[in-house]
């Protein structure tokens, strides 16, 4: 997930009680919350190198216990010297502090593994990755159950200020991907974001985080966790109807179904993109509840496996040290060669979930162009 979402998470645990519990709690909240994505040093690499450590050892299980005990020991042991060099007590407990980064450090892979990008948990003695498919790496309903219920705890003048200059930003940021004619994000999305946002101006004139207190943040994080379980009852129903239209499908291509996949898509719990992977060819295409998607699936892209000759190709383009970081990152890779013009032969590697292999497709390392100095595959 972003990390304003795992900043939010943080922020509602702390408000919900934890942050009481001593000071600078809610600091070590929010902080290990995020404490897993300090891999981000892993962009210094570039994108192959990135793509290989993300979500890493940092988010497995030993990673994640050594930074949520590593994070309170630091952070006690600075607080103690700082107070001894002014003369001060100190005041961090290490008991409680130690308790919210353990609490909030779990947090974060647990996010993380529920969408597509998925996680690797049992590192480093196994790389396996672990996907849920239930969130979209980034949820503005998510966001808007968490800062909503946060913001209404806001009493100084200036945090009314901040609370709505990140909302502007965000409902900028929403409206501007949304408009995005390939997303398709129905109208009535945007349509609903505005209105949960006039509600929550509402509720502030209101005051009515002054009668609600930490009971808001703490239900807010039990509704994101019923979200989940909604989008986990959705996934299955759209799984099972992927399964149903690839197989036949690849039937009629005289082909064989080999895996599935039903993924979320940004802000429409009820599109689903589905990938799937046969003996020759990897596809996907999006269906949505509450239509009739085993007549009428949407945006449908395919690609057949290389064979003979271009296979031989793709084979030598795999040994390029980025190529197989990109091969073993990607759950639907896919390949496809093109004449290089100064002659020989480009593959396009992409993994299918996030883009497609050609020119517009190298954001975020998901896609990669090889040169092959071969000779013409036949086809």
């Amino acid at each position: 997930m972003d990390n304003l979402t795992h900043s939010l998470v943080g922020l509602a645990a702390a408000k919900a009680g934890l942050g009481r519990r001593s000071p600078y709690a809610t600091f070590v909240c929010v902080a290990a919350a995020n404490l897993p994505d300090i891999d981000i040093v892993a962009l210094a690499g570039g994108p192959a190198f990135y793509l290989q450590h993300h979500r890493g050892i940092t988010h497995s299980i030993v990673g994640m216990l050594a930074l949520a005990v590593a994070l309170p020991l630091l952070f006690v042991a600075l607080e103690r010297l700082w107070a001894r060099l002014r003369g001060h007590e100190a005041r961090a407990s290490l008991k409680w502090l130690l308790l919210c980064s353990l609490l909030l450090s779990v947090s974060h892979p647990l996010l993380d593994w529920t969408n597509s990008y998925g996680v690797r948990p049992l590192l480093p003695w196994d790389g396996r990755w672990f996907y849920g498919d239930l969130l979209f790496i980034v949820d503005p309903w998510v966001w808007l159950l968490l800062g909503g219920a946060c913001s209404l705890l806001a009493a100084a003048r200036w945090q009314v200020i901040a609370w709505g200059v990140l909302a502007l930003g965000v409902t900028f940021l929403f409206v501007r991907v949304g408009m995005r004619p390939d997303l398709g994000m129905p109208v009535g999305a945007l349509v609903l974001w505005g209105a949960a946002l006039a509600a929550l101006v509402i509720l502030h004139l209101t005051k009515t985080g002054e009668r609600f207190g930490r009971r808001a943040p703490a239900l807010a994080l039990a509704l994101v966790a019923a979200y989940c379980g909604v989008l986990s009852v959705l996934q299955a129903r759209a799984l099972g109807e992927a399964e149903i239209l690839a197989d036949g499908r690849v039937r009629r291509e005289g082909q064989r179904l080999l895996r599935v996949a039903a993924t979320p898509v940004l802000a429409t719990p009820l599109t689903w993109r589905c990938l799937a992977e046969a003996d020759r060819s990897t596809f996907r295409f999006d269906i949505r509840h509450g239509t009739t998607p085993f007549e009428d699936p949407r945006n449908e892209v395919g690609y057949a496996k290389p064979a003979r000759a271009e296979a031989e190709v793709v084979g030598l383009a795999s040994r390029d040290e980025a190529a197989r970081v990109l091969l073993d990152f990607a759950r639907f890779p896919v390949a496809r060669v093109v004449p290089a013009e100064a002659g020989g032969w480009v593959v396009q590697f992409a993994d299918l979930r996030y883009t497609e292999p050609g020119a517009r497709a190298r954001v975020g390392g998901f896609a990669l162009d090889v040169p092959v100095g071969a000779p013409r595959p036949a086809r």
